[in-house]
């Protein structure tokens, strides 16, 4: 428990992680770098953890992490649509790292840089990154910070906030591949997902949403009740072939408020859940954003080494990452990701595990 330096960065800056607990023996490991997600450990009903979140065994990895592992993303998460936006009569460029798209922000992310460790407790972490006018081509000087919080539920709590002097975008999410049975260097095709999400939002073959919303009935897209990852992946269906696989957003039906992380002027809401194939470990996932995307690890990099030493597979690890729907600061119909100038943004993730004997 507590700070721990762990390295360097190859240009000599300090490695710090912090790890954090709850009293039933779930710890979550976050480090200064990034304010990554490096690991996640959770009970089951013997008290025994698993760690199922997949990052890599040596740490300097992470200043490469093409794949995003345990990786905060901000300021704008998924793809903006030609690399570029227009936001108050002011066309802004952004980097093209993605078949001429912007992809989380770019290859410089928030992700690859060193955070401040603004606070500590026993169970929760707070980050905080001065982000300038202009960093990755985004407007506005923005203040943002990421808390990380274990509650005594076995959730993981992850709550943004960022102010900007300028109209800007926020759209932070958590880019963790998670694998409930730990780093078995298996798939994760036997895993039961769950969204409770009537649509979703249709993109070409450069993933990326023009506005059009489809509905996920008798499509391989249905996740209203569980399937397994596997069972439909390698259908003939325009949307898989794309992506070469889920690579989707799904348009959330805020349903179902969940009390225990709500207020009233706060609702968050039921989203999705993992379960693995004996289902003997479940995790929920929880927001207040319209969306989240369902990606099945389809560009995972076997040639990289994870944590138990053994090299990643295809596959291998499921995210679920909460979000406004991809490109949405160029499609009008969808919700604004734009944070105004002055007011505080906050958005909130909630990862909460179970499970049976």
């Amino acid at each position: 428990m507590g700070t721990t330096s762990i390295g360097k960065t190859k240009d000599g800056k300090e490695l710090l992680s912090v790890e954090i607990r709850n009293k039933n023996g779930m710890v979550a490991k976050t480090m200064n770098f990034g304010a990554n997600l490096m690991e996640l450990h959770v009970p089951n009903h013997a008290g025994k953890t698993t760690d199922v979140v997949l990052g890599f065994k040596n740490v300097n990895d992470y200043e490469g992490n093409e794949c995003f592992y345990g990786c905060t993303v901000a300021r704008n998460a998924n793809r903006i649509g030609g690399a570029a936006f227009d936001l108050n009569g002011k066309h802004y460029t952004l980097e093209n790292n993605d078949n001429g798209n912007n992809l989380h922000s770019g290859s410089q992310t928030l992700a690859k840089k060193i955070w401040d460790i603004k606070k500590t407790t026993v169970n929760s972490v707070t980050y905080a990154y001065s982000s300038p006018d202009a960093d990755m081509g985004f407007p506005g000087a923005m203040e943002i910070e990421v808390t990380y919080e274990l509650t005594d539920t076995d959730a993981l709590v992850i709550r943004y906030k960022g102010i900007s002097n300028q109209d800007t975008i926020f759209n932070p999410t958590n880019h963790s591949y998670f694998n409930l049975d730990g780093q078995t260097g298996l798939t994760v095709l036997d895993h039961l997902v769950t969204i409770d999400a009537d649509c979703f939002t249709w993109a070409n073959g450069s993933s990326i949403p023009d506005g059009t919303i489809k509905s996920v009935k008798e499509t391989p897209m249905d996740f209203t009740k569980p399937y397994a990852l596997g069972a439909r992946i390698e259908k003939k269906y325009d949307q898989l072939q794309f992506a070469g696989g889920y690579d989707h957003n799904y348009c959330l039906n805020q349903s179902q408020v969940v009390s225990e992380f709500s207020t009233p002027t706060h609702p968050i809401y039921f989203a999705a859940k993992l379960e693995n194939k004996d289902q003997t470990r479940a995790m929920y996932v929880y927001t207040d954003l319209p969306g989240i995307q369902l990606y099945a690890g389809n560009y995972m990099k076997p040639e990289e080494i994870m944590k138990n030493g053994d090299h990643f597979v295809k596959r291998g690890g499921v995210c679920l990452e909460t979000q406004y729907y991809p490109n949405a600061i160029n499609v009008e119909s969808f919700k604004s990701p734009v944070l105004k100038a002055g007011e505080n943004g906050e958005t909130v993730t909630v990862y909460q595990f179970d499970f049976t004997e």
